[in-house]
C-alpha cells in the first residue's frame, strides 16, 4: 500500500465527535479539525487535504495545504532545537513542526541553527512513514539563484542567510538570491547554519558568486567620542578643526564635552581608521580615495 503521509488526497467521510470529523483514504482513518471546515461536513461526503502525523502522534488531514513538498523547498523558520534530536522548523502546517535531524547538523552544537534561523527544506518521509524536513544542497540554491548587476551590488549592504559551513570559508545567499561567499578573514566568528544577518559587497568571485564581508565598514567599527569628532570635522567648510592630541584640556572639554584621553583615544581611531590626518595644531579629514571607496 503506498503512503499517503506529505500527500494531498481526498478522503471519505466516516464518522466525527464534538471535537472532529473522521475520514478515510488509502485504508487509513484520519483526523480532521472540526474548526478547519468552512462548511459542516456530512457523513459519505468527501473532504480533500494534506495529510501528516501532528504532535500528538495523530494522524491528520488539513485543508491549509503547505507549500512544502517531496519535491520543492520552502524557507521554514526554526522554532526549537533538542540536541538528541535536531531542529523544529515551521513550515506552515497546524500542530505540526518538521524536524531537520541531527544527523544533517553541524557536528559543533554551538553552529546549529537557533529559534528564528531559516532553513531551506523539503519533505523526506522515513521508513518508518515519518515526515522529516531534509535541508537543500548546493545544486539546489545553484537552481535559486539569480544573476547580479556589478553596479547595482557594487559596495552595497545586504542581508544573507547562511547556506554552508566549511573550513575555507561560509557559503550564503543574499535576500535577492544571489550566492556569496564569506572567507573567515572577512568575520570575526563563524556564524551558524541558517543565521540571517547583514553583510556587504566587497568583491566578485569567478563562480559567480559575490565575495562578502560579515565586518562593519571602518567608519562603523569606531566609537561615539570618535564618531562625534568626525560629525564635527564634516561640517566644517575646510573639513579642518584646531586640536590635536597636545590641545589644551580645557579647550577639548569646552569645545567638545569630553576629556583629553577621550579625544586622544578617539583621534587614534580615526587615525587608524585612515579617516582623519593630524598636524601640529588641527585634525583634518580625510577625502577617501578609490581605492578606499571600494573597502
Amino acid at each position: 500500500m503506498d503512503s499517503i503521509m506529505g500527500m494531498v488526497v481526498t478522503a471519505k467521510v466516516t464518522d466525527e465527535n464534538d471535537d472532529a470529523y473522521f475520514v478515510q483514504a488509502n485504508g487509513q482513518t484520519l483526523w480532521v479539525d472540526k474548526d478547519e471546515p468552512e462548511k459542516p461536513l456530512h457523513i459519505g461526503g468527501s473532504y480533500e487535504g494534506f495529510v501528516y502525523e501532528n504532535e500528538d502522534h495523530r494522524h491528520q488531514m488539513t485543508r491549509h495545504v503547505p507549500e512544502i513538498s517531496f519535491d520543492h523547498f520552502v524557507w521554514g523558520t526554526v522554532v526549537r532545537t533538542r540536541h538528541d534530536l535536531g531542529v523544529f522548523v515551521d513550515v506552515g502546517l497546524p500542530n505540526k513542526d518538521l524536524v531537520v535531524s541531527l544527523d544533517e547538523l553541524p557536528t559543533i552544537s554551538r553552529l546549529w541553527p537557533k529559534k528564528d534561523d531559516r532553513l531551506y527544506i523539503k519533505l523526506t518521509r522515513d521508513n518508518k512513514d515519518r515526515l522529516w524536513g531534509t535541508l537543500a544542497e548546493m545544486t539546489d540554491f545553484q537552481a535559486l539563484a539569480t544573476p547580479y548587476n556589478k553596479e547595482q551590488v557594487k559596495n552595497s549592504d545586504t542581508e544573507v542567510t547562511v547556506l554552508r559551513l566549511k573550513i575555507v570559508g561560509t557559503t550564503v545567499i543574499t535576500d535577492d538570491n544571489h550566492l556569496g561567499f564569506v572567507h573567515p578573514s572577512e568575520r570575526d566568528q563563524e556564524p551558524r547554519l541558517g543565521q540571517h544577518m547583514k553583510a556587504r559587497v566587497i568583491g566578485y568571485l569567478r563562480d559567480g558568486e559575490l565575495n562578502l564581508s560579515l565586518k562593519p565598514r571602518g567608519y562603523e567599527e569606531i566609537g561615539d567620542d570618535a564618531q562625534m569628532l568626525l560629525a564635527a570635522l564634516q561640517h566644517q567648510a575646510d573639513h579642518k578643526l584646531p586640536f590635536w592630541d597636545k590641545s589644551d584640556p580645557e579647550d577639548i572639554r569646552t569645545y567638545f564635552g569630553i576629556s583629553k584621553s577621550q579625544f586622544k583615544r578617539a583621534v587614534g581611531n580615526l587615525l587608524k581608521q585612515r579617516l582623519i590626518s593630524q598636524e601640529p595644531g588641527e585634525i583634518k579629514l580625510v577625502e577617501p580615495t578609490d581605492e578606499q571607496a571600494e573597502d
